[in-house]
């Protein structure tokens, strides 16, 4: 292959294996200067494996890298660091008892006389925010922070080092459309300094918008590079999945049944303010059709959801769930009739540690199908994990017994959807359920909640990706600091209305008021 100088990085042949599975099989990545390169491909098909391994994090079994046509060994982040390599991780890398500030500094610190020097870091980190419109707050934890304000912090990590190669690992899966725009412009401003971006992303909307080139793995091997202007979504998707995949929900109209949860006054404290996250909030969702909530990311959709499952106690009104009062019930007897999709798969979806097949009969192994006298049936177990694992095409390096935390999020995502419904609850509370899928299991997660709904399921969606809250909800309810500004017919609105609502910019008249 020709050497050239024309590209800044160039990963050759790159080869890399794991128990069970080859992640990287032969893959050449090259990155030309002041270009935005994005890497597209299904759950599991290697590409945040490829990043890591540029990024020094995994060591490939063959193939080389070459910074500016010249060869490199990227032993470890810090080799990366020192080649001006960053990366902003899918699981971010923070502390969450550490301030932002410290999270920022952490490993970079400027010293003197063996003290650091806070001030000076934090001119340099409030300069930077400044400047890129990264606005976050300093001083907060990082566990006390929304999950896309966590997004800003890792970013604000690579540019506090001057990096110049800069690898987002799927950036906008936890954003809202507005931040999502705000990234993109963001990306664009390094690229227009020189700087050079590898985007890893299932977005093709945003590739599109973005990208100058793409390159496509699929099963771990490059089907090729290809220029943005010379492609579409269709086609992209089809290399990507290797069939062609419907990128529309088809549903027919709903056929709303009898109330299944009611939500009355609800309020729910804010770990950070004194003030509540969710201030007097009241709705239904019915048997047969799919209640949305949207809103950008911290106006309490968080907190909400964790005051109806029992994650966090509520500070007045009700929650009814089959005409039971839940509000004081404890996680579990909530959890009888509900079927719950988290946000942070990680925190609240999986036990890391535990092997697939545990995870997926978490909340059901003292069934007797599972254990006799307090012992786990190992077959029964299997089976059912097997089963599920075909149905909902979760890929991984050793099957059932693969540990969680060695899959790639998109797979870890599609066990917790494939564990819950198929544990046939009269709820689903969904939050975020596609986030971080590919369109291939995006197409096919919608189906099985369109088809849910069809059962006569009462779906409660949460959703940060508005074509999703679009295309998939039968009503949308829009959040605005803690409290339902509207309710709407997806029919009826726009997206850029919509958009308003869930800004602050306007907000639905209330009964005996004014429009």
């Amino acid at each position: 292959m020709e050497n050239s100088p024309q590209y800044v990085i160039e990963m050759l042949h790159i080869t890399k294996e794991f128990p069970g599975i080859r992640a990287n099989d032969d893959i050449t990545l090259q990155l030309k200067k002041g270009e935005i390169h994005a890497l597209l491909g299904e759950n599991g098909a290697g590409k945040s494996t490829l990043m890591s391994v540029l990024f020094g994090l995994y060591q490939p079994e063959g193939g080389e890298i070459r910074k500016n046509g010249v060869r490199v060994e990227i032993n470890d982040p810090n080799d990366a660091t020192a080649l001006n390599i960053g990366m902003v991780h899918q699981h971010f890398k923070l502390v969450d008892v550490f301030t932002v500030l410290d999270n920022i500094i952490l490993g970079a610190e400027t010293t003197k006389m063996g003290f650091i020097q806070k001030k000076e870091a934090r001119r340099k980190v409030e300069a930077l925010s400044e400047k890129y419109g990264l606005r976050v707050d300093l001083d907060a934890r990082v566990e006390d922070i929304t999950v896309g304000m966590q997004q800003r912090v890792e970013i604000l990590k690579m540019l506090y080092r001057d990096n110049e190669i800069l690898i987002f690992d799927e950036p906008t899966a936890v954003l809202t459309p507005q931040e999502i725009e705000e990234l993109m412009e963001t990306m664009r401003e390094f690229s227009r300094e020189g700087k050079s971006i590898l985007f890893i992303s299932h977005k093709l909307n945003e590739i599109m918008a973005v990208a100058d080139r793409v390159t496509v793995l699929r099963k771990g091997r490059c089907i090729g590079t290809v220029n943005t202007c010379d492609t579409d979504k269709q086609e992209l998707s089809n290399m990507m999945v290797g069939r062609p995949v419907q990128l529309e929900v088809v549903k027919d109209e709903a056929k709303p049944a009898e109330e299944v949860l009611r939500v009355e006054h609800l309020s729910v404290p804010s770990h950070i303010h004194r003030r509540n996250a969710v201030n007097d909030v009241s709705f239904s969702v019915r048997a047969g059709e799919i209640l949305c909530i949207a809103g950008i990311d911290g106006n309490g959709q968080t907190e909400l959801i964790h005051g109806l499952t029992g994650l966090d106690k509520s500070s007045s009104g009700s929650v009814t769930l089959c005409g039971q009062d839940i509000s004081r019930a404890n996680i579990q007897r909530r959890g009888l009739n509900m079927s719950h999709i988290p946000e942070d798969r990680h925190k609240h979806g999986l036990v890391l540690d535990f092997t697939l097949e545990q995870n997926i009969v978490l909340q059901r192994y003292k069934e007797p199908r599972f254990q006799r006298g307090g012992f786990i049936k190992a077959d029964a177990v299997r089976d059912y994990a097997e089963q599920l694992i075909e149905q909902y095409d979760v890929r991984s390096g050793q099957g059932p017994v693969t540990v969680a935390r060695s899959m790639s999020g998109g797979n870890q995502q599609k066990a917790i959807i494939a564990r819950e419904l198929d544990r046939d609850k009269p709820l689903i509370v969904a939050v975020q359920p596609t986030r971080g899928l590919d369109v291939g299991a995006i197409e096919y997660i919608h189906k099985q909640l369109v088809s849910e709904r069809d059962r006569g399921k009462a779906i409660l969606l949460v959703s940060l990706e508005l074509d999703e809250v679009m295309s998939l909800s039968d009503r949308i309810l829009v959040m605005y600091e803690g409290e339902i500004v509207g309710e709407f017919d997806p029919t009826k609105i726009s997206v850029s209305e919509l958009g308003l609502y869930m800004a602050g910019a306007r907000r639905a008249a209330k009964e005996g008021e004014e429009a």
